[in-house]
């Protein structure tokens, strides 16, 4: 995966995206995240690849300070005119070099991002950077199992998922091992596809 290709797998994407990913099991996964958490005025609160704004859908964002990021512009664009009359600010940005400054918000979300982006380790370490002291990742996505190696026929078909604009053999562990001494594992939950789909909760 590269930006570019990611770029273009995102703008066939769009149309459908909620169809797939607003829908059934993973809607239902989104409302159990999101449900569970409560956010107030005070915060500075940022979507990584908010996508088509699924996971805005759900929470009270009229009066919060949030800020949305997406690198696909079809993606970002259908995020807006869904919250056209709200104060979100969404912006076309690369997750992976975020134009923001260190510790400027208090919450970060990554909902299917780390998954799909072409290096996750560094828009993980973006997430971190920008993420205030003291401040809290919420992370929804798939992952390897822990403590497990792929099977074989994980490992044969990984190329060609990637190709399709997602990776399905991401290990969280080893994202967050250069990072470890920063942060403080608050939740780990399986979600969905019997853990394959995790909720992480993240504090600095």
């Amino acid at each position: 995966m590269n930006n570019k290709w990611n770029k273009a797998i995102y703008k066939i994407w769009s149309p459908i995206y909620d169809k797939f990913f607003n829908s059934g099991s993973f809607l239902n996964s989104r409302k159990m995240i999101f449900q569970e958490k409560s956010f107030n005025s005070e915060q500075k609160i940022l979507f990584v690849g908010v996508g088509t704004g699924a996971d805005l859908e759900l929470i009270n964002h009229y009066d919060l300070d949030i800020t949305a990021i997406d690198y696909s512009p079809e993606m970002l664009n259908k995020a807006k005119k869904k919250f056209s009359n709200t104060p979100i600010q969404f912006l076309e940005m690369d997750a992976q070099q975020m134009n923001f400054m260190d510790e400027q918000f208090d919450i970060v979300i990554g909902s299917l991002i780390l998954s799909v982006v072409p290096d996750a380790n560094k828009c993980f370490d973006e997430m971190v950077r920008v993420l205030k002291k003291d401040g809290e990742i919420i992370i929804f996505d798939k992952f390897s199992p822990k403590g497990k190696k792929p099977s074989l026929f994980k490992k044969t078909i990984r190329p060609l998922i990637k190709v399709l604009g997602t990776d399905i053999g991401l290990n969280f562990e080893e994202l967050l091992e250069t990072q470890k001494i920063k942060l403080r594992i608050k939740e780990d939950a399986p979600i969905m596809f019997n853990g394959m789909y995790r909720k992480i909760v993240i504090t600095k």
